[in-house]
């Protein structure tokens, strides 16, 4: 008889093989912006280290002194009973995020209105997002380049504590900035990865990291204010040999170049 090409794993197999593939962090929440990644004991560097994002060949980190604009996207606040309460309430899970990173956010945020330029979104999806014996994605974002994105909320963000609603965001806004999970594999081809930052293998906090050892440190908010002001100053230019590229936001280009450019830069 012939197999059915779309059958699909029962839940324990699936549950079981998603793992191997998923970042799981603060009680059991996966995160999907970026991929499950391991330590790399053939480098001699320590897994305690900030990973910064590699993709194509080069490091893409902000430009100096860039803001980026961020709107709601209406149509995913009709799910609301009050969507204006809604947009205050998400408007303060958003802020406690970028505040718990502190002078080390090395970019700005600015709300825009509906009808003005943006570089992101912020979308709340109706649906969760779950895989059986594993977890449910709270929150989704987007690594620094110059297109536009969403940052989106799920419904299983707002059963969480306050407390862990904000070191979410905190964690997806480290995407934002560029940064990978704690535990990047350096030699990851598709999503490669290269650490820059402090060795202190007795703690292994981050808010990058896994399970209990996900919350924001000051190592956390030291390593990225160093890693952008070296950047910045021309002093740093590469990480293990890996080139950096300071990128600007959609915004920035759009005045610069026409739609039909922006499209051609992309292809």
């Amino acid at each position: 008889m012939a197999t059915n090409p779309v059958s699909m794993k029962y839940s324990k197999r699936l549950g079981k093989d998603f793992k191997d593939v998923t970042h799981i962090y603060a009680n059991g929440a996966v995160c999907e912006t970026d991929s499950l990644g391991h330590s790399d004991p053939q480098t001699g560097l320590s897994p305690t280290e900030l990973v910064v994002h590699a993709r194509d060949g080069f490091i893409p980190l902000w430009a100096k002194e860039v803001v980026l604009k961020w709107r709601f996207n209406e149509r995913s606040m009709t799910i609301f009973r009050n969507p204006d309460q809604a947009r205050d309430y998400l408007r303060n899970i958003l802020a406690e995020g970028i505040l718990l990173w502190e002078d080390a956010a090395p970019v700005k945020f600015k709300e825009v209105g509906p009808g003005d330029a943006w570089d992101f979104e912020l979308v709340v999806s109706p649906h969760k997002k779950c895989v059986p014996n594993v977890g449910c994605t709270l929150a989704s974002a987007f690594l620094p380049d110059g297109g536009r994105h969403e940052l989106t909320l799920y419904p299983d963000l707002f059963d969480v504590s306050p407390k862990e609603q904000a070191e979410t965001m905190a964690h997806e806004i480290g995407h934002v900035f560029g940064l990978r999970h704690f535990f990047a594999q350096i030699e990851e081809q598709t999503w490669a990865s290269e650490v820059f930052g402090e060795h202190n293998e007795h703690k292994p906090f981050s808010i990058m990291n896994y399970g209990k050892d996900s919350f924001m440190t000051a190592t956390d908010r030291d390593d990225l204010k160093k890693l952008y002001n070296l950047v910045w100053s021309g002093a740093l230019t590469e990480i293990n040999g890996t080139p950096i590229r300071l990128v600007h936001p959609f915004t920035t280009l759009r005045p610069l170049y026409g739609h039909e450019d922006l499209i051609a830069m992309r292809m």
